[in-house]
Formats: structure tokens, C-alpha cells, sequence
């Protein structure tokens, strides 16, 4: 090969760098961008969620939660077929809307999904007394927010939080996490079953809570938080609670 030759190939080694180096550069200016786009809209996202959702069966203690947090007192409350909404401030962190979901069955989901989108927070309070014989009814209202797929997606931060501590027979949390867990394990397997049945029939993609292959627990639900804490909203005792929202704040 001629010097003129080598020299030729050379400036074309060069160029062929270059353009290697620069296809390498756009491609990270291109994936800087989208992660900043994401990480602008992600955190537009957050921010915009300020709702608490308090929800629960009927006679699980919610407005009176709702009304010692937002009146700062104990209001009488009785079963309601619509909405509470307070505004909450948390020192140092701004403004959280506080939203008492009615627990009455033919309402609950309808006003849940009116507000699923805004949360940032969820509430789910029991009556750690009459667990026992509501274990189906509370099982099944947890799993079908815990599986809603807004929920999933936006994944609000979510409380179990086991009221009416107060009385001598009631059950502490770690006792409630086992209880339920062997419940919405019994429960997982029925809805699997049924869900399966419908997307051999009509192409309907099942949705499964926590980990396959082995039982339920809260900690394997990957796309969501699960924590428990104790209170009493009768005796005004819900520091569990006020901790708990200005971790989430």
C-alpha cells in the first residue's frame, strides 16, 4: 500500500471514529433527556398527589379519626353515604387532603375511585376488636384497593392501621398481619382461580397479589409499602398516625 493509500485510510479510521464517538454522544444526550423528562414528570406527579385516603369498613373509627385530625376534637358521626374532606397541615411539609372514604359497601368503591388518583397516602383502618367477625368483609376490601391497578401504578404508601386499641380484647398489629395475611392468602388463591376461568374465556390478563409460589405477605408486594401501626381514636391516642403522614408528606 502506497503512503498516499495509508494516509487516505487513515483520515477515514478518523472520520469513522469520530462519527462512532458522536452517535455515542447523541445517544447520551438523547438518554440524559428522557431520564430528566421522566424524573420532571415523576416528580410533577408526586407533588401533585396530596390526598389521604381513610378507608375501611362501616363502625371501623374513620370520621372519628377524620374529625380528631382535621376539628381537632370528637365529632358524633354516623354512617354516611358520602364524603369527608379536610385540609391537614403537617409542619414543614406543606398540605395534605384528607379524604374519609364512606365504608358503606354500595358506595365505598365509587367514591374510592372519584380520589384513587390524587392520593399520595392510604389509610386502611380496622376495628382491631371485631376483627374476628369481620375478617372476610375487611379481607376483601383490603385486597381489591391493593390490587386496583391505579394503586399499583401510582404507588401511594399504605397504613393498616388497627383502631379501637383501647378496648381489653383487641388485637394488636402483629397479630392482625398474621390473621390477615392467612386470610387474603385464602382469598388471593379464589380470585386467581376465578380470573384465570375468565381470561381463558375472554383473553382477560389476571392480576396476582405478592409473590407466586409460596404464601401471602405484605412484604411481597413489591409495588407497594405495607405498614401496620396501633391506635386509638376513643382515648385521642394517634401518634402512630400523625408519624406516619409526616413520613409521607
Amino acid at each position: 500500500m502506497s503512503k498516499k493509500d495509508e494516509t487516505f485510510r487513515g483520515v477515514l479510521d478518523a472520520e469513522e471514529k469520530h462519527a462512532h464517538w458522536g452517535t455515542i454522544g447523541v445517544a447520551l444526550i438523547v438518554g440524559l433527556i428522557t431520564l430528566f423528562i421522566f424524573l420532571f414528570v415523576w416528580r410533577k406527579g408526586r407533588v401533585s398527589r396530596r390526598g389521604i385516603c381513610l378507608v375501611g369498613l362501616c363502625e371501623s373509627g374513620k370520621t372519628l379519626i377524620f374529625s380528631q385530625l382535621i376539628y381537632k376534637k370528637a365529632v358524633e358521626s354516623f354512617t354516611s353515604m358520602k364524603e369527608n374532606v379536610g385540609v391537614l397541615d403537617i409542619a414543614n411539609k406543606g398540605a395534605l387532603k384528607l379524604i374519609d372514604i364512606p365504608g358503606h359497601e354500595r358506595v365505598r368503591q365509587r367514591f374510592f375511585d372519584s380520589y384513587k388518583n390524587t392520593a399520595r397516602g392510604i389509610v386502611f383502618v380496622l376495628d382491631s376488636f371485631s376483627l374476628n367477625k369481620d375478617i372476610r368483609d375487611v379481607a376483601e376490601y383490603l385486597y381489591t384497593i391493593l390490587s386496583d391497578p391505579v394503586v399499583s401504578s401510582n404507588r401511594p404508601q399504605v397504613l393498616i392501621l388497627c383502631n379501637k386499641q383501647d378496648h381489653p380484647l383487641a388485637k394488636g398489629p402483629q397479630v392482625i398481619q398474621s390473621v390477615l395475611e392467612k386470610e387474603m392468602n385464602v382469598l388471593r388463591n379464589t380470585q386467581t382461580n376465578q380470573l384465570e376461568a375468565v381470561a381463558e374465556g375472554g383473553n382477560r390478563k389476571s392480576f396476582y397479589l405478592g409473590q407466586e409460589g409460596k404464601n401471602f405477605e405484605f412484604a411481597d408486594i413489591r409495588s407497594l409499602r405495607v405498614e401496620f401501626a396501633a391506635s386509638s381514636a376513643q382515648t385521642e391516642d394517634l401518634e402512630n398516625l400523625k408519624k406516619w403522614l409526616q413520613s409521607v408528606a
